[in-house]
């Protein structure tokens, strides 16, 4: 009976606690998840972030469709992508009564890597990437020389995102002619540093990944130049994503938010994002989205 005191002291010392918490904005958690790709940038938003606020940042890697998942069944209010929201997508959270609105922040190129030691390719093009890469490839094109007779008769090993990755996406539909349309005996994985690892480490190896973990490593990688549509051979760069000439590889990256639900602190986080998003990103191997498209984020928040 004499506890009973102490204990309805402390619940009201806790309900206090929780109540200042939940009205300063620098005690609540930031919570982040989806493109590895993304990562980067927010983790570099969310060191200079920290040195200004407190708090809690937690940024989750679960690829951008792992992302959306969360996003549109209401688990988390933001997410990095790096494809846009697709139908599916976009039906599961109008389910739920989400509206979530996309803000992009960079621009990013997929860079296709081999090993520094590779010396019998330096370019390639879509079709050959089709080839390599498509469904029907899957126990006939397991050598170099099953591509080109004049390549080495060594079996290649491929390496790229996993399956709930937005740039595993991009590349499908893109190469291949539809999403999630590949060969399966693929080494993958949504983190994109176990790809440049393998990449890294193996002589006949191929893989893809953004520019920006490209960047980072490109000691230790070959990057191959692309044979564009119109015959022109382009090699992935900041200009060259810029201007859209390293093309069909190039694209943007995003943040998604559900703006309603959005937290004090979240909302804090995410202006401060879309207003340094630009100058981060070259910091951190993405090219920077233009004065027009910042501000056109900036207004997009404010409503």
């Amino acid at each position: 009976m004499r506890l009973w005191p102490f204990f309805m002291l402390s619940a009201a010392m806790l309900s206090a606690l929780e109540q200042s918490c939940t009205c300063r904005p620098d005690l609540e958690s930031i919570n982040l998840d989806g493109s590895s790709t993304v990562y980067i940038i927010s983790e570099a938003v969310a060191e200079e972030y920290q040195k200004l606020h407190k708090g809690r940042i937690s940024i989750g890697v679960s690829g951008t469709g792992g992302g959306f998942k969360k996003l549109c069944s209401g688990r988390i209010n933001i997410i990095g992508a790096s494809r846009p929201i697709n139908d599916a997508e976009k039906a599961l959270c109008a389910q739920n009564n989400i509206n979530p609105s996309e803000f992009a922040i960079a621009l990013d190129g997929i860079v296709i890597a081999v090993n520094k030691k590779n010396t019998w390719i330096n370019t390639i093009d879509i079709n050959t990437l089709k080839i390599i890469f498509e469904p029907n490839s899957e126990g006939k094109i397991n050598n170099w020389n099953d591509v080109n007779p004049k390549w080495p008769n060594r079996k290649i090993a491929l390496f790229s995102p996993g399956i709930a990755s937005g740039t595993y996406d991009y590349f499908t539909k893109t190469v291949v002619g539809k999403e999630h349309a590949s060969r399966g005996d693929i080494t993958s994985s949504e983190d994109d540093n176990v790809l440049v690892h393998g990449v890294r480490s193996n002589r006949d190896s191929l893989g893809f990944f953004s520019f920006a973990y490209y960047q980072e490593n490109s000691a230790d990688l070959k990057a191959l130049s692309l044979r564009t549509p119109n015959g022109s051979i382009i090699m992935p760069s900041p200009q060259t994503i810029q201007d859209g000439s390293y093309t069909p590889l190039s694209r943007a990256i995003y943040i998604y938010a559900d703006q309603n639900a959005l937290k004090k602190a979240e909302k804090i986080f995410m202006r401060f994002y879309l207003e340094n998003s630009a100058k981060l990103a070259p910091e951190v191997g993405f090219i920077a989205l233009d004065q027009k498209a910042q501000a056109e984020n900036l207004e997009k928040l404010s409503n």
